[in-house]
């Protein structure tokens, strides 16, 4: 894959599965910063969703974002002036806002760039580790993370052998495999795998053994 390439899975209406723990690793502007793009705009702006990785010591220059960003932790502990993050923390970075992120051990990322709506300016920091669950539908446990208008992020708890309910997806569904592997009537999706089904789409999951993903609905109708 080309490091500069632009306009990557950014349709929308059309169902997308990657495994990225089968995808290479390719290097960003910064050294020491190396990246997996799962859909983008433009090689260095406009909608971003990627998976990231800080080696040991990497660090960034103060810098602004525009139109918002979404970090989700998977390993290791990122960093800014505001605070350190362990895996299991989920950050948002509202339009405007600015930082110095570093990470002094090293760490993986799962980052949403320039994807906020304009009037979305809530600034979080929720480490997950220290969050209480709640019962979902049937045996699943829900931890909320954040919700605007049509919006709504999670992370959610599979026991093994839990089936959902066939179901449409209002403004598309957003899944990463954080543990586990989930399954449907489409395929398998082993620990690291990412999903965008479209807006109106369906399909039923399921899962054999404990399984745990975080999930965005409501955020690809147009």
């Amino acid at each position: 894959m080309n490091p500069n390439t632009s306009n990557l899975n950014l349709d929308f209406s059309k169902r997308v599965t990657i495994n990225t723990a089968q995808q290479p690793w390719l290097p960003s502007p910064l050294n020491g910063v190396e990246r997996k793009p799962l859909a983008r705009e433009h090689a260095k702006s406009g909608h971003i969703t990627s998976i990231v990785r800080y080696k040991a010591g990497a660090s960034f220059t103060e810098h602004v974002h525009p139109f918002g960003e979404e970090i989700l932790v998977l390993e290791g502990t990122f960093s800014d002036e505001h605070g350190d993050y362990p895996a299991g923390s989920y950050l948002r970075n509202p339009p405007g806002s600015k930082h110095t992120p570093f990470s002094k051990n090293g760490c993986t990322l799962f980052v949403k760039l320039n994807q906020f709506c304009k009037h979305d300016t809530q600034s979080l920091r929720i480490n997950s580790n220290a969050k209480r669950w709640h019962p979902g539908q049937g045996n699943l446990q829900v931890l909320p993370l954040h919700s605007f208008e049509t919006s709504h992020t999670a992370l959610v708890k599979w026991p093994a052998n839990e089936m959902f309910v066939l179901h449409k997806h209002y403004g598309g569904e957003e899944i990463l495999v954080l543990s586990g592997q989930l399954k449907d009537e489409h395929g398998s999706y082993p620990i690291g795998t990412w999903i965008r089904n479209p807006h109106f789409s369906q399909h039923q999951p399921f899962v054999e053994e404990d399984t745990v993903i975080f999930v965005k609905t409501g955020h690809l109708s147009s």
